[in-house]
């Protein structure tokens, strides 16, 4: 098969893992070496500092030994199936990357003889790259679930990120639509990778000189919608993740239905991509807000409201502690404010140390009002029409969330009072 057709194949293939980002690698030059894994970006991927990348996102292969039900490359499906070889892979990346097309390499691959010689394989394709063509450029590799514990660490040595998919939420779920992964195959080199990361990095704190080890950290995908786990037990085990394993990143995939199996859910009105978009807006509390996923869901309300986001809602069921004063909240407290985030809570705190934070100020410290009026005040007079009630509130809270196509509801002025 020529190489075309393969990569055809492959790349189509890759589709469905959306864990793909470039953020965090400063792994530097080398004399006579090329590209660079700091600078910024054939898949298009958004850095955390909202830069735009290009990154070859392919398979190694995807003749599986595995039958995920959820999975299109099955082993069950009749389709089309290609491998390719390590030194075609870093060729291609070379070629590509010579082109100016790509600035980077994301590289996966479904399980075709057993984990250790799969993940042997996808390490190839990095030695190669690396001491054969001397490139210096980003590389995500994702680890097999099941590889030994001196594969991961060679991966971590040669990669910039990498990955482990957990992909179902719990272990009832993995059994039922997965039956040939485990719990510990997949957690084992997650926790090495974590364990490895900080060793790694704490020796370079203390001024050792040690190798980089995954300097862009790693990341997992979860699928949203394949299995009957709630948001708060999804949201229980990122944060779990974070704390424990020291993820860079969690990535939510809403399910999409790609084979026909008794064990899977039918989606009603196509994939799930409001819940997703939830639980990524519900991740960025628990990431940057200084949340906790029990503040955010609870037992009794276990899923994400779709109509409005989670911060939001949270505010709406803790009005009592509202409105926050600007000139005096915490930096904390300002962080739970509706419209306000993090660079504009460290504004507000930054300002308010030469200067009295005044009604004018606000759109340019970069709040956004029509969320934030309803919670907060100026040295105790509230950013709001009067007279109003929780329920109105609550309504303008909702009619902020609606597509933009439909009319909303004419916003009254502001004033203070």
């Amino acid at each position: 098969m020529k190489i075309e057709e393969k990569l055809r194949i492959l790349a189509d293939a890759a589709k469905y893992d959306v864990s793909c980002a470039s953020s965090g690698s400063d792994r530097g030059t080398t004399a006579g070496g090329i590209g660079n894994g700091h600078k910024s970006g054939i898949c298009h991927s958004w850095s955390a500092d909202g830069r735009c990348i290009s990154l070859l996102k392919v398979l190694l292969s995807n003749a599986c030994v595995y039958d995920c039900c959820y999975c299109i490359n099955r082993r069950s499906n009749n389709r089309e199936r290609a491998t390719f070889t390590p030194v075609e892979v870093a060729e291609l990346t070379i070629n590509f990357y010579l082109r100016n097309y790509i600035e980077g390499l994301f590289l996966s691959s479904a399980v075709y003889s057993s984990a250790d010689a799969t993940m042997a394989d996808m390490i190839e394709v990095c030695r190669l790259l690396r001491e054969k063509h001397q490139f210096n450029g980003y590389i995500h590799l994702k680890v097999i679930p099941g590889a030994s514990r001196e594969l991961v660490n060679k991966a971590g040595i040669l990669a910039d990120r990498l990955s482990v998919n957990i992909e179902l939420p719990s272990e009832s779920s993995l059994l039922r639509l997965a039956p040939q992964k485990t719990k510990i195959s997949i957690f084992t080199p997650m926790q090495q990778i974590g364990e490895s990361f900080q060793g790694h990095r704490l020796e370079r704190k203390r001024g050792k000189k040690s190798l980089r080890f995954c300097p862009a950290g790693q990341s997992t995908q979860l699928i949203v919608g394949a299995s009957q786990e709630n948001d708060l037990q999804i949201l229980n085990l990122s944060a779990g993740l974070y704390k424990k394993m020291h993820l860079k990143r969690v990535y939510y995939s809403a399910y999409m239905a790609v084979n026909t199996d008794p064990s899977l859910p039918v989606p009603v009105g196509g994939p799930p991509l409001m819940r997703e978009h939830r639980l990524y807006q519900a991740d960025w509390l628990l990431r940057f807000y200084r949340f906790q996923a029990h503040e955010i869901l609870t037992d009794a309300a276990p899923n994400l409201d779709e109509r409005i986001d989670p911060k939001a809602a949270w505010a709406l069921r803790n009005y009592e502690l509202f409105p926050l004063d600007i000139n005096r909240a915490s930096y904390e407290e300002l962080l739970r404010v509706p419209g306000i985030g993090v660079i504009s809570a460290r504004r507000i705190v930054q300002t308010r140390r030469v200067t009295t934070i005044r009604l004018e100020d606000l759109t340019k410290i970069g709040l956004v009002l029509k969320r934030a009026k309803y919670f907060i005040s100026l040295n105790g007079r509230k950013v709001v029409q009067a007279p109003y009630s929780f329920k109105q509130v609550v309504e303008a809270m909702h009619t902020i969330e609606k597509p933009k196509n439909q009319r909303p509801r004419q916003s009254p002025q502001l004033r203070l009072f």
